[in-house]
């Protein structure tokens, strides 16, 4: 069974037993958290699309780890104009492990 979830402006699909890495909520490591926002589940070939959520659907995750991805470089310029100019950015993340699908 699984299910398609709605979390910090992204679309994920997720199975029981899968760990995923999403934008970060406040939770603690080691907390229980249910994901209300359901778009789909699906069961093989059998598929419950909500409009625009399943009404009683949920998904219930574990929070394993909270952490930062790695930096990504950004670099700008402009040639002949002796402009340039750095910098990074490391976004942060909350890394999920799927206990079970309710649908």
């Amino acid at each position: 069974m699984y299910a398609v979830i709605k979390t910090g402006g992204k679309q994920y699909k997720v199975a029981a037993g899968e760990k995923i890495k999403i934008e970060q909520i406040a939770a603690d490591v080691g907390q229980e958290i249910v994901i209300d926002q359901v778009l789909a589940v699906g069961n093989g070939a059998d598929l419950k699309v909500g409009t625009p959520l399943v009404s009683g659907a949920s998904v219930k995750a574990i929070v394993v780890a909270q952490g930062r991805h790695d930096k990504v470089r950004i670099f700008k310029m402009r040639r002949r104009k002796h402009y340039q100019k750095h910098g990074g950015h490391r976004q942060h993340y909350t890394e999920l492990e799927i206990s079970s699908v309710n649908g």
